[in-house]
């Protein structure tokens, strides 16, 4: 019988956190972990991971995409299809001109494709976690001879995608995907990892944060949108200035992170670029009322879970 690896997928929130404690409780000679880096993470997820590897003795493994490769074959697409295309040469020239990595997995997978993923196109998802982190574990089954049980902080009530999420399955090349919160509720998992295992949450938790993987995710609520502008409006202008560079390296010349539901017509829109997604979520009753509570300071604390007392 091969020997078997435990291979923990952390990314920093509260799930893998957990995914991460029974890991190690359950087979603490032969787990690891892995974060893959998508660049559009928040500082104090980086900071918590240090955290972690600190209280729990453990070293993350790092991974961060690479799309330097892609870029020659896309300028060549440009310069020769888009003229074919009717694209204007100054639009072409202006292309080539930005059309090169950033070094940022996130931002650089954006301009390949000229747009921001989308709730139907998540790509980043599979281009900046689930293909690094599968090339990481067939390596590891070639080197280490032996099967990968890739652990998974999924919950079923998470989404209606993952709500038929299996416990554990054979993915195939000697990879398992392992799934041991599967049934758990979010309330759960954080009383596990912080009562039980007695181990921080990443701190964006206590911040009015209920995701902490990107800051801001593409899935972001309206509510964490605007937290997200009054605690970390450095990060609304990041991805402003993001936009702004996708735009100029896109065919259509429109992207924006999140996109506007065909026929919105709210009394403030939602959509445009960030700043208008920002102004739609500071309001009530559709968009027809300023919400004042976003005016006032952030309180110190803002847990959905408790961790406030």
């Amino acid at each position: 019988m091969r020997a078997i690896h435990h291979l923990v997928s952390l990314s920093g929130g509260k799930d893998s956190t957990a995914t991460l404690l029974l890991a190690r409780m359950q087979f603490p000679d032969s787990f690891s972990a892995v974060f893959a880096d998508t660049g559009n993470e928040h500082e104090l997820t980086h900071e918590y991971l240090l955290y972690l590897e600190a209280a729990l003795g453990i070293k993350v493994k790092r991974l961060k995409a690479d799309f330097s490769d892609r870029y020659a074959s896309k300028r060549k697409w440009i310069t020769e299809k888009w003229p074919e295309h009717g694209i204007p040469a100054a639009q072409c020239e202006e292309a080539l001109v930005l059309l090169h990595p950033t070094g940022n997995p996130f931002l650089d997978l954006c301009m390949l494709k000229g747009r921001f993923p989308s709730r139907m196109a998540q790509f980043c998802t599979d281009e900046l976690k689930i293909k690094p982190l599968t090339e990481y574990a067939l390596d590891l089954i070639d080197l280490a001879d032996c099967d990968v049980w890739s652990w998974q902080g999924v919950r079923r009530d998470e989404s209606d995608a993952r709500r038929n999420a299996v416990g554990h399955e054979e993915i195939g090349a000697g990879i398992w995907a392992h799934r041991p919160i599967a049934g758990w509720t979010a309330q759960q998992t954080v009383d596990f990892v912080v009562k039980l295992c007695g181990v921080q949450l990443n701190p964006l938790y206590s911040l009015g944060m209920t995701r902490v993987g990107c800051m801001p995710c593409i899935n972001a609520k309206k509510a964490e949108i605007a937290e997200i502008s009054r605690r970390f409006p450095e990060h609304i202008d990041r991805i402003a200035q993001w936009e702004k560079l996708v735009i100029a390296v896109s065919k259509r010349r429109g992207a924006s992170f999140f996109p506007a539901p065909t026929g919105d017509n709210r009394g403030v829109l939602r959509g445009g670029d960030i700043y208008a997604q920002v102004k739609w979520a500071k309001t009530l009753r559709g968009g027809k009322v300023v919400d004042e509570q976003w005016e006032q300071d952030a309180p110190a604390c803002a847990s959905s879970y408790g961790l406030c007392g």
